[in-house]
């Protein structure tokens, strides 16, 4: 369902994401992991036809993200750290907005917003408008959008930032759920998130891969648990599981 191969990304001389492939089959949910700048949210906004790659080829569901964007925004679910909602709208109001404007038949966009109205706890606030929501809740807000038009391919950058535990709980289950059928790539920094929902890893460093495994092949092979195991790999002691910055000369 994603292809990359030898996939650059360079600001004049800065090098964000150097010459990585990877593939992952339909079904999977995958971690994707690094450290502040390893080019994390670089490769998801290429995958997402957000940006273009310096060179190099990927496919999403089949589609190239620079030249055949419609169509893998039409396949893909795209969840980024900051989420860009239309704060002077309601929540219904917004979905059933973004509904259409991802194509969903008029006749299918009111149990399509109901559906992730329920599946994102936000029935409560589907009224109210999203500047008033507190941060946990424009974050799922921002993950109704991504399920609304039922995409066969889910790009989560950290998914559970500003969500209380309670909430963190209820998406790491659904996104459990949701890979059971879809296919689904996601960034954190939380390392126990990983542990318990991504069969497996991808570690990037410096623009690098610098490991592709399952969590429990890595940590037989290098470290007794998945933060030795970053720690080791990635050369940094930045704190596991707070937020990357929004802004970063490489990301």
């Amino acid at each position: 369902m994603i292809e990359v191969e030898h996939l650059t990304k360079r600001y004049g001389d800065l090098v964000a994401v150097d010459d990585i492939s990877f593939r992952i089959e339909k079904g999977e949910v995958v971690g994707f992991l690094g450290p502040n700048g390893a080019g994390k949210t670089t490769v998801m906004r290429i995958l997402t036809s957000f940006i273009p790659a310096t060179s190099g080829k990927a496919r999403v569901a089949g589609f190239d993200p620079f030249w055949e964007s419609l169509q893998v925004r039409r396949n893909v679910g795209y969840l980024p750290e900051n989420v860009p909602l239309y704060r002077e709208m309601r929540v219904s109001e917004y979905l059933f907005h973004r509904a259409r404007l991802k194509g969903v038949p008029a006749c299918e966009r009111k149990r399509r917003v109901a559906e992730v109205l329920d599946r994102c706890g936000i029935r409560e606030v589907e009224a109210r408008v999203i500047a008033q929501l507190s941060k946990g809740y424009r974050q799922r807000v921002g993950l109704a959008d991504a399920l609304v038009n039922d995409p066969p391919i889910l790009i989560l950058d950290e998914p559970t930032v500003g969500l209380d535990p309670n909430q963190v709980r209820l998406v790491r289950e659904m996104i459990r759920d949701l890979g059971q059928r879809r296919t689904v790539l996601l960034s954190t920094h939380i390392l126990s998130e990983v542990d318990m929902i991504c069969p497996r890893v991808i570690i990037i460093s410096d623009g690098r891969i610098v490991a592709e495994d399952s969590a429990e092949n890595l940590k037989r092979r290098i470290g007794p648990t998945l933060e030795d195991v970053f720690v080791k790999l990635t050369k940094t002691a930045d704190v596991v599981g707070h937020e990357e910055p929004a802004q970063e000369g490489r990301r």
